[in-house]
């Protein structure tokens, strides 16, 4: 799978100089990376019905870009799942919206922005496994293998990321940096600092639906 050694003459836009302090992945390799990824998907699931459950926030930008590339029928569906604050160390997972088509029977491919710990794919997978589909997959736009706590692997990878600060294309600090059109890192001041451990469990929360 491709690695994520920046393109020549890749530059931060100049707004997002004092804060980026490069770009990881460019826009166009993205692109390019998204189609390849399109083709392997319509080739694997051409033959059953294809629910896609996309884990928001951070997939929006990626999930929009690779469902237009895919030539196959599908259905789609969003988990909400949290489990970070403004820090970088995972804590309690929270579920904040289940998944409300039918999926037994089909073929569900899990969408999530990185794999990095494993743990929230994990716990997703795992509680939708329960719901019965034929053959459940899961796709993330990076991968960062360095922070592995479970062993976990995704099935469909954009690109394998060292163990960086990444913003952009979805990924947030604090609900910022998610319209960058690229993969970028911050400066190493503008990082937050970790604190406290990981807390495990998962916490269930449930919402009224909507009229």
């Amino acid at each position: 799978m491709p690695s994520s050694r920046p393109a020549s003459g890749s530059r931060v836009p100049a707004p997002w100089r004092a804060e980026i302090a490069r770009v990881l992945i460019s826009e166009a390799r993205i692109k390019r990376r998204i189609r390849d990824l399109a083709l392997e998907i319509t080739r694997d699931h051409s033959e059953n019905e294809l629910v896609i459950a996309a884990l928001l926030n951070g997939t929006v930008l990626f999930l929009a870009d690779l469902i237009r590339c895919l030539n196959l029928p599908l259905r789609l569906d969003f988990v909400g799942i949290s489990s970070y604050g403004n820090n970088t160390r995972p804590g309690e997972l929270i579920i904040t919206k289940e998944l409300r088509l039918d999926v037994e029977g089909r073929d569900l491919l899990i969408l999530d922005d990185i794999l990095d710990t494993g743990r929230t794919l994990q716990c997703v997978h795992q509680r939708l496994r329960k719901l019965n589909p034929a053959r459940i997959r899961t796709c993330v736009l990076l991968e960062k293998t360095a922070r592995r706590e479970v062993a976990f692997q995704a099935d469909y990878v954009g690109f394998q990321v060292p163990d960086l600060f990444v913003v952009g294309y979805g990924l947030d600090y604090a609900e910022r940096y998610r319209n960058l059109p690229f993969v970028g890192v911050l400066h190493s001041d503008q990082q937050p600092t970790p604190t406290g451990p990981p807390q495990p469990g998962l916490a269930v929360v449930r919402k009224v639906k909507s009229p």
